[in-house]
């Protein structure tokens, strides 16, 4: 079991803080404008200099909602600490990475109370209030770092499927399909498991490949609280591959090659800043042991046991500038995924969308996006519902339109649109919700 978490963190930073300096000095980032709390006196740019970068995030969704279940409203929150240390300049070991991030997240709210969606209309809701470690590993880089191995508490939803020009949507099918998020148990937001990964790049970084072989069963689900290392024989294992190229990024060998989430060095910011999307990606997953089928049985009325498995197919482009400037561009974006569909409730599920970053020439920091989400209701899962005479639709769709206000640099608000057609698809009346999230780097 890993407790004390809190503990351990301080401990880490407080002994890494005691190390002496190595390497060459890098420009820090400006933690004094691009945080609430600041550079703590010069503390946090000399901790980075060391090799540990440290950053906090806050997150409020505030949610009112019409329709689905019962009109209302209700407010969740995400606070995540994030510890990244480079163990080059700390301990001597070339090209290596430890992260540390932990999560504390305020339980059931506006989708479990009043919208019931499968899909669900907040990322950061999580059905019960906990704080856990959602990152704990260790990265060690091969071959100049073209080559890499993960190995610890890891959420493939870090790196895995991912689409990062629509990351500012409030619906969490950007984030992990929905497909994917109804089985067992997959290690994504906000429930980690221990696993490996492994991650390899071309000379020029424009191709990668690579792979994560993970606990079946992230934590202790007798413990749904806690954060655990569990090996238990029905865990089974989870695998997922992935193989994609982004053309954009072809000789980038500065960037880190690692998941961890922290503020980078200017020259990073100024790159993710003034250089566009480009991503096209194919991947497939499956989990080793086999579940009940929700529809099939065997001669003794016995449902079969299935393997749960899937893939998708996802691209994100930027297609093109907004009056010539860098910074300010129009990027469009799409997702395929499909699985088995034996023992869940979605077996298809499609995302397209768009991202403009500076729609306004005097808002060069803000950006507006806009997403569509369709997602089948399996075939075995309707007749499930038909045999218990309850009628369904044939899927559940998810419209949203969010404005990302950069208000200061290390605060922004986005007020967010979303309507749900078919909510739980099982003829709920469509909902619609109206809200804003609270963003703060701390």
């Amino acid at each position: 079991m890993i407790q004390n978490t809190k503990h351990a963190f301080a401990t880490f930073v407080l002994l890494s803080s005691l190390l002496p300096s190595t390497g060459t000095a890098q420009v820090a980032p400006n933690f004094a404008t691009h945080t609430l709390t600041g550079d703590w006196g010069g503390t946090r740019s000399e901790l980075w200099q060391r090799g540990i970068a440290l950053e906090a995030g806050l997150k409020l969704d505030s949610l009112n909602n019409r329709g689905g279940m019962r009109d209302g409203s209700h407010t969740v929150s995400h606070l995540e600490l994030k510890l990244r240390a480079d163990l080059e300049k700390l301990l001597g070991w070339r090209d290596a990475v430890a992260f540390i991030n932990t999560d504390t997240d305020a339980g059931a709210g506006i989708n479990t109370r009043h919208t019931g969606s499968l899909m669900g209309v907040s990322s950061i809701e999580v059905p019960l209030p906990t704080t856990r470690l959602f990152h704990a590993w260790v990265q060690k880089g091969f071959l100049d770092d073209r080559f890499s191995m993960l190995v610890g508490i890891y959420p493939i939803d870090s790196e895995f499927f991912t689409m990062d020009s629509a990351a500012t949507l409030l619906h969490p099918a950007y984030g992990t399909p929905a497909d994917l998020a109804l089985t067992n148990a997959p290690s994504v937001f906000n429930n980690a498991a221990f696993g490996i990964r492994g991650k390899w790049l071309s000379e020029k970084r424009e191709w990668y490949a690579m792979g994560a072989l993970m606990d079946g069963i992230p934590n202790d689900p007798a413990r749904p609280k806690a954060t655990a290392i569990r090996f238990a024989k029905s865990d089974g294992a989870f695998v997922i591959g992935e193989i994609g190229w982004t053309p954009l990024e072809t000789g980038h060998s500065f960037e880190p090659v690692d998941p961890a989430r922290v503020r980078q060095s200017p020259e990073l910011v100024a790159h993710e800043k003034y250089e566009g999307f480009s991503k096209y990606a194919i991947g497939f997953w499956r989990y080793g042991n086999r579940v009940a089928d929700q529809l099939d049985v065997d001669a003794n009325n016995v449902p079969l046991q299935r393997h749960s498995q899937g893939g998708y197919l996802l691209a994100e482009r930027t297609l093109f500038s907004l009056g010539g400037e860098a910074g300010r561009d129009f990027t469009a974006f799409g997702r395929y995924a499909f699985s088995s569909g034996h023992s869940t409730a979605i077996d298809r599920m499609s995302n397209i969308g768009f991202h403009v970053r500076g729609p306004f020439a005097s808002r060069s920091d803000d950006s507006l996006s806009v997403g569509w989400t369709h997602s089948r209701l399996a075939p075995k899962w309707r007749a499930v519902q038909a045999a218990a005479g309850s009628s369904t639709a044939s899927a559940e769709e998810a419209l949203e339109m969010t404005y990302r206000y950069a208000a200061t640099p290390y605060f922004a608000i986005l007020p967010s649109y979303q309507y749900v057609r078919n909510p739980g698809g099982s003829g709920a009346p469509s909902a619609t919700l109206i809200g804003v999230r609270i963003d703060l780097t701390l």
